[in-house]
């Protein structure tokens, strides 16, 4: 990556296009990707193994077209074994053993378990090495290892393969299910979001949205990378900042926070998120806060599955305004070449440097994360931690735009004091609005708080004001998800 990023992107959008076109040709499932990783489930083990020596072939002969530096090996692990349903996840040893063996397997190389080798090793032609008993992380007996000596293809195999069945009354699955992990060696910390070995089932189809007649995207959760969960509302917060920024453009869709953040956590891939929310792209990526923020990012077809554009940010926490900026812009830029859409150009909305503080910055960051879990005692948070931020700038519009919103969810939730709470709403609209008369924030509050006045006229009139700014959804839009 680091001395070539565009061709080592290029290697590993083909190498995938590889491997998946081979799980589909085996008959398997793709589950998920962590873009360094691809989890994959059959219905019969003997698909299971046949695709796995299919896949590591495949790029061995990918690979010789490469000069030794630039290339990139896989380690794949297969084992078959009994899993725990939840909802549309999956979890247990039958996940976790084959990601341990993946881990064990030498780079170009497939381990698998000794209950795999058992049912394939008188039905594939292949030769097998004994590696022996294996402990391994997380799994509480040792586990027997077979690694497959590779240089050919796997000979006559069954077609009848193993039934898939479900359990679904309970909480296990009773087939014997096959799950193939491949990860690339030289490339482990490419991948935008955090491995992930949990996988989801086959569930009751959602129905797929269609897509507007205008671009439409989906900014996803960022990961938070600092290994620190306490981070998650700096990473969340540089989601949502990218939301608002990107809502802002003229005749692009982008779905709102509410809905986008439903994914947070769960191992969806890019396709179901385009189907379920009816957008064509989506934008993900990671942070890592310290001394510099680190930010990776991702702009992904949700339909075709590919990376349309990928970066990466390594810059003092005092340019992450820049950086915000440098992202959208890129995104637009892209999105305007792949549709041929000439209009698709940033507008001029002036300084989006919301404020010279970066302390201040982070507090409205901490009380966004309150916000959204709308209980009483995290209102009351949130309103603590942007007090704060306006004391540290008393110039920062969005904060006291923020902070006025937290009064009418009070009143909506019978908190407080309503007539208090929406005089105290509208005072702070006026001084989010002294300092920044364009804050669609603020202009929305003043919209509610002019209809729970019974001033439609008015109501109407900050309405259309900040409609232009306003994020597009296709669930439900509720004032707090303005703010």
């Amino acid at each position: 990556m680091g001395e070539d990023e565009e061709a080592t992107l290029r290697s590993l959008s083909g190498h995938r296009k590889i491997i998946d076109s081979l799980i589909e040709r085996h008959h398997g499932r793709f589950v998920n990707s962590a873009g360094d990783s691809v989890l994959a489930e059959f219905a019969s083990v003997v698909e299971a193994v046949s695709c796995a020596v299919e896949i590591q072939n495949a790029l061995t002969a990918e690979n010789a077209k490469s000069p030794p530096e630039r290339r990139m090996e896989f380690r794949v692990g297969v084992n078959s074994g009994d899993v725990m349903v939840e909802g549309e996840q999956i979890y247990g040893d039958g996940v976790n053993v084959a990601a341990r063996l993946e881990n064990l397997a030498d780079p170009g190389s497939i381990c698998i378990s000794g209950t795999v080798y058992e049912q394939v090793r008188d039905r594939l032609a292949l030769s097998y090495e004994d590696r022996g008993e294996q402990r391994v992380k997380n799994i509480a007996r040792p586990v027997y290892v077979w690694r497959l000596v590779l240089g050919g293809t796997a000979g006559p195999q069954e077609t009848t393969g193993l039934p898939r069945r479900y359990w679904r009354g309970g909480v296990m699955s009773l087939t014997g299910l096959a799950i193939a992990i491949a990860t690339f060696i030289f490339v482990q910390h490419l991948s935008l979001k955090p491995p992930r070995t949990s996988a989801s089932i086959p569930s009751p189809e959602k129905p797929s949205l269609p897509l507007p007649d205008v671009p439409s995207i989906a900014v996803l959760p960022f990961a938070n990378l600092s290994g620190d969960p306490q981070q998650d509302y700096f990473s969340d917060g540089i989601s949502d900042q990218l939301i608002n920024n990107l809502s802002r453009l003229p005749g692009l869709f982008v779905i709102a926070r509410n809905s986008s953040f439903a994914y947070k956590g769960k191992a969806t891939n890019e396709s179901e998120i385009g189907k379920e929310l009816g957008v064509k792209y989506a934008l993900e990526g990671s942070v890592r806060k310290a001394d510099q923020v680190r930010i990776g990012v991702e702009l992904v077809d949700a339909n075709a599955r590919t990376e349309e554009w990928t970066a990466r940010y390594g810059r003092p926490l005092k340019d992450i305004f820049a950086v915000q900026d440098e992202i959208v812009g890129k995104v637009v830029t892209t999105l305007g070449l792949l549709l041929k859409v000439d209009e698709m150009k940033l507008p001029h909305f002036g300084s989006s440097q919301p404020t010279e503080n970066l302390e201040a910055f982070d507090d409205f960051l901490r009380a966004t994360e309150y916000v959204f879990r709308a209980t009483k005692v995290d209102n009351a948070k949130a309103r603590q931690w942007l007090e704060k931020a306006i004391d540290l700038d008393p110039k920062y519009a969005q904060a006291y735009a923020g902070l006025g919103w937290n009064h009418p969810v009070a009143t909506w939730n019978q908190w407080g004091d309503p007539r208090a709470d929406l005089e105290d709403a509208s005072e702070l609209a006026q001084k989010a609005l002294a300092l920044d008369d364009s804050n669609s924030s603020a202009l929305a509050l003043l919209c509610e708080s002019d209809w729970m006045h019974l001033r439609y006229d008015q109501a109407v009139a900050n309405g259309e004001r900040a409609v232009p700014s306003i994020s597009i959804t296709r669930k439900a839009i509720t004032p707090c998800q303005m703010c």
